[in-house]
C-alpha cells in the first residue's frame, strides 16, 4: 500500500497543513480537562466566582477552536484523500488501456472494474483515515498518558492492566481479519464476472430459457460473498463490546482508586475529574487505532491487487530503436513465417504463415471456424506479437515502428462491431476528428449506412446507446465501416465485417470499397465466398497453416479446402 502513497506527492503541502492543524485542535482538547481541574479545585473548591468565570470562557474559546479546527481538518483530508483516489483511478486506467490483450485476457475485464472502483474506494478510505484517525490517535495516546501521569503518577499505574489487554485484542482480531479480507476481494471479483456476464449474454440466457440456472449461479456466489463478510463482521463484532468492557472497568478502577485517594487527601476531586477525561482519551485512541488497524488488512488485499495491474509491463509497446514510419504512397504488408500461441493452448493459432498483401490490392483470407483468420488480422495492429517471424510495413518489421504511427496507417473494423455512447457522428468521427460534414456523408454513402441514418429522427446527431444496443447488428456494421474509413488508412482490415450485411448490400458495399480504397491496402476475414470471391489474392487457412492461396478461379481448379467451402455454402443456398 505505501506504494500507492507516491500519488499524494501533489498533495505534501495539504498534507502538512492538515497536521499542523491536527496537532493544535488535539492540545487544545488534551488542555481541556487541565481548565477543568483548575477550575474546580480553585474555583468552586474556592468559592471564587470571577476565576470559574474567566476559566470558564477559557474552556468555550478553546472547544470553539478545537471544533474549526477539525472542520477545516475534514475538508483538507476529504480534498486529499479524493484527489489522491482520483489520481490512483487514473494512473490505473492509463495503465489498461496500454496493456497488450495478453495481459487484459489475464486479468479479466470484471476483475479490472473491480479493481478500479471497489479496491481504489477501499485504498481511499484507508487512507482517509490515516489522515484522521491514525493520526490523531498516536498523539492523543501519548499526550492523555503524559498528562495523565502528571495529574497522579500511582493512580495511572491502572493503565498497565487495561492498555495491554486492548492491544492483545487488536492484535489477535487483525490476525484473524487479515486473511478473510483478501478473500472478500477475489469473491467481489466473481460476483462482478457473473453480473458482467449474464447481463450482456442477457438475450441468450432467455432464448434458452436458463433465467432460473442464472439466478442459482448469481445466489449461489452471492451467498458465498454473504458468509465470508458474516465471518469477517462476527470477529470484527467482538472488538467494540470488550473494549466497552475494558474502557467501563477502567472507569470503575480509577474512580474507585481515585476515590481512596482523595479520601487520604493525596489527591483533589478536580484532578481525579481531569485525570478521568485523559484516561478516556487514551482508551478512545486505542480503539480508533484498533478500527484503523482493522480496516488496513482490506486495503493491503486491494492495494496489492491495484499494484498488481500498475506494476505489469505490457509485453507490447515502443522499444529504444523504434522509428518513425517512413512515407510511402502504399503500404506492402508481408507475413514471414509467422508463428503464434496463445497463453495456455496447446496448439498454436498460427504457424508458419508467409504472405504479402499488396498496397492498391485486396487480399482476402478464408477459412474455418478456429483456423487463426482473426488473429492473423489482430497480429497487424500488435494486439498480439509473433512468437516467431515477423510481420513487415514495405520491408520494416512492425515491432520497429512506433505504435501510435504504426496503428495510424490501419482502418480497422473489428469481428464484433464496437460503438460507444453519444451520436452516429461521435462514432464516425472516432478516429478522425477533422472530418468535414461532406467527408461524413460520403463514407456512409459507401458503408451503404446513409439510407438508415436520414432515416433517423436527428440524423447523424442521433444518438447511440451503450455498445450500439439500438442499432441492428447489420447497420451497427456499415456504422463501423463508415468510421474506419473516415480515417483514410494506408491499410483496411476487415474482420468478418460483412456477415450480418445481406447478399445485396454485402455486394453494393464491396463494389463502392473497390472505387475508393485506390492505392490503399485491403485486408478481408470473411466466412462467406462470395464475399471474397473479387480478391486479387484468396489466402485459405485451415488449423492456423496457409494450405493455399490465388485467386477465385485458381482455387477452385486447385485447392480441396477451398472447394469444400464453396460447396458446403451452395448447399446451404440450395437449401434455403
Amino acid at each position: 500500500m505505501i506504494a500507492l502513497f507516491k500519488y499524494l506527492k501533489p498533495y505534501r503541502l495539504f498534507i502538512v497543513t492538515v497536521l499542523t492543524l491536527m496537532f493544535c485542535g488535539i492540545m487544545l482538547e488534551l488542555y481541556l480537562p487541565t481548565l477543568m481541574a483548575d477550575l474546580v479545585d480553585k474555583g468552586i473548591a474556592d468559592n471564587n466566582i470571577g476565576y470559574v468565570w474567566r476559566t470558564g470562557g477559557l474552556m468555550l474559546l478553546c472547544a470553539v477552536i478545537s471544533v474549526a479546527l477539525t472542520i477545516l481538518v475534514s475538508y483538507l483530508s476529504s480534498r486529499i484523500t479524493l484527489g489522491f483516489s482520483r489520481d490512483v483511478r487514473k494512473a490505473l486506467f492509463v495503465q489498461v488501456e496500454g496493456l497488450s490483450l495478453q495481459e487484459f485476457d489475464r486479468f479479466g475485464t470484471a476483475s479490472l472494474i473491480t479493481r478500479t472502483t471497489n479496491d481504489i474506494k477501499q485504498v481511499q478510505d484507508v487512507t482517509s483515515m490515516i489522515l484522521g484517525m491514525m493520526t490523531r490517535a498516536p498523539i492523543m495516546l501519548v499526550g492523555g498518558i503524559i498528562l495523565a501521569i502528571s495529574r497522579d503518577a500511582k493512580l495511572s499505574y491502572i493503565f498497565l492492566a487495561s492498555l495491554p489487554v486492548l492491544s492483545l485484542l487488536i492484535f489477535l482480531i487483525s490476525r484473524r481479519a487479515i486473511p478473510l479480507f483478501g478473500l472478500l476481494q477475489k469473491k467481489t471479483d466473481k460476483l462482478n464476472l457473473l453480473l458482467r456476464e449474464t447481463l450482456i449474454g442477457t438475450r441468450v440466457v432467455r432464448a434458452f430459457n436458463r433465467v432460473g440456472y442464472e439466478q442459482t449461479r448469481f445466489n449461489e456466489a452471492n451467498e458465498d460473498y454473504r458468509d465470508t463478510g458474516i465471518r469477517v463482521n462476527r470477529i470484527l463484532a467482538l472488538l467494540f463490546p470488550v473494549m466497552m468492557l475494558v474502557m467501563n472497568f477502567t472507569s470503575i478502577a480509577i474512580i474507585w482508586f481515585g476515590g481512596i485517594r482523595i479520601d487520604q487527601g493525596e489527591m483533589q476531586v478536580g484532578n481525579l475529574m481531569a485525570f478521568l477525561q485523559y484516561a478516556m482519551m487514551i482508551l478512545i485512541s486505542l480503539v480508533m487505532l484498533s478500527m484503523a488497524f482493522v480496516s488496513i488488512p482490506r486495503a493491503q488485499a486491494s492495494a496489492k491487487r491495484i499494484n498488481e495491474v500498475l506494476n505489469i509491463n505490457s509485453s507490447i509497446q515502443d522499444n529504444e530503436q523504434a522509428i518513425d514510419m517512413p512515407a510511402a504512397d502504399g503500404v506492402d504488408v508481408a507475413f514471414d513465417k509467422v508463428t503464434f500461441h496463445y497463453a495456455g493452448a496447446e496448439k498454436s493459432a498460427l504457424h508458419n504463415v508467409s504472405f504479402t498483401a499488396r498496397a492498391g490490392q485486396t487480399t482476402a483470407i478464408i477459412g474455418s471456424t478456429g483456423s487463426g483468420k482473426s488473429t492473423l488480422l489482430r497480429m497487424i495492429p500488435r494486439f498480439y506479437d509473433v512468437e516467431s517471424g515477423k510481420i513487415m510495413f514495405n520491408g520494416i518489421d512492425i515491432r520497429r515502428i512506433k505504435l501510435d504511427q504504426l496503428r495510424a496507417q490501419l482502418g480497422y473494423v473489428p469481428q464484433k462491431a464496437a460503438l460507444f455512447r453519444g451520436t452516429i457522428r461521435d462514432n464516425i468521427r472516432f478516429g478522425n476528428g477533422d472530418v468535414s460534414d461532406q467527408q461524413e456523408q460520403d463514407v456512409l454513402e459507401i458503408a451503404q449506412a446513409a439510407d438508415f441514418v436520414k432515416a433517423k429522427e436527428n440524423g447523424v446527431l442521433d444518438e447511440v446507446s451503450q455498445g450500439g444496443g439500438n442499432l441492428s447488428g447489420g447497420q451497427k456494421q456499415r456504422v463501423s465501416i463508415a468510421r474506419a474509413l473516415a480515417r483514410k488508412p494506408s491499410i483496411y482490415l476487415f474482420d468478418d465485417s460483412f456477415s450480418a450485411l445481406d447478399y445485396k448490400t454485402d455486394a453494393r458495399l464491396r463494389k463502392a470499397l473497390k472505387q475508393v480504397t485506390g492505392k490503399a491496402t485491403v485486408i478481408i476475414v470473411a466466412q462467406r465466398v462470395s464475399t471474397v470471391m473479387d480478391a486479387d489474392q484468396i489466402i485459405v487457412l485451415h488449423e492456423g497453416e496457409i494450405v493455399g492461396s490465388g485467386t477465385h478461379k485458381q482455387l477452385m481448379e486447385s485447392n480441396l479446402i477451398y472447394q469444400e467451402i464453396v460447396q458446403s455454402q451452395q448447399l446451404e443456398e440450395e437449401s434455403v
